[in-house]
């Protein structure tokens, strides 16, 4: 039965995470409107809009102007409708859940407009900083998973501090900017949430991510050095991936 509700909450955020995906980049409101085809402008019906299932039904168009939609639409609402399951799986009926699927999506409307639009809004990473650092107060919660408040707030300063650094030292080398002081808050955001320790091992982790797919584009002249590239989606999956590995983390260390 929670697996279903699970399914359920996970494909209706996952709908929210689009509208914002969409709409946040551009400055449109993402409560006021309804939704609407981004081709013809035709307000979509609700039995056009149901999370999955009318992607499927309609065949990936609209019904009105018959336009395809695009395909990232579908693949936001499966990853939310998959990460509430497997937070749901592991931890339950829990508040650390509620938590976690929370932080997922944010982390999925921040990897996909920086993806598109390099661009990662600070109405996505303040929140992101004031629920993790907040959140650390509660003695009751998962504490292998979560900091206390000073481990909390040193991973928030450490992590903006290491990104501002970079951006520094790459201005005072190459004369410009290398990096966003949007990927300087998400990793702030994320120190918050994890605590200082996790700092190192998500920027390792993304750092690898990030040359394992841009090398290629290297290599083939697709991309120049100077081309840009957004970081966001990396820092997300490096944070994934330090969750995934943080039992075996934890055991390295000690």
């Amino acid at each position: 039965m929670f697996y279903i509700i699970a399914f359920i909450l996970g494909s209706i955020w996952g709908s929210f995470a689009n509208v914002c995906i969409h709409r946040m980049p551009i400055g449109e409101s993402i409560a006021v409107k309804r939704s609407y085809c981004p081709k013809c402008r035709e307000k979509i019906s609700w039995f056009n809009n149901i999370p999955l299932f009318s992607f499927l039904i309609l065949g990936g168009k609209c019904r009105s102007c018959k336009s395809k939609i695009d395909k990232n639409y579908f693949i936001v609402e499966l990853i939310s409708v998959l990460s509430f399951i497997f937070v749901y799986h592991f931890f339950g009926f829990t508040i650390t859940s509620l938590l976690l699927a929370i932080l997922s999506i944010f982390f999925i409307i921040i990897f996909f407009i920086d993806l598109k639009h390099f661009i990662i809004p600070n109405t996505l990473t303040f929140p992101l900083m004031i629920i993790g650092f907040v959140k650390s107060f509660d003695p009751n919660l998962n504490t292998s998973l979560f900091p206390n408040y000073l481990n909390s707030l040193i991973g928030g300063v450490l992590g903006y501090l290491i990104i501002w650094l970079i951006i520094l030292f790459y201005k005072k080398i190459r004369n410009k900017e290398g990096m966003g002081l949007g990927d300087a808050k998400l990793l702030s955001a994320i120190g918050f949430w994890f605590g200082w320790i996790s700092i190192p091992f998500v920027i390792f982790l993304s750092s690898v991510l990030a040359l394992l797919v841009v090398t290629p584009s290297l290599i083939n002249k697709s991309k120049e050095m100077s081309s840009q590239i957004p970081f966001g989606p990396y820092l997300v999956l490096g944070s994934v991936l330090y969750l995934l590995l943080l039992e075996k983390i934890f055991r390295l260390l000690i």
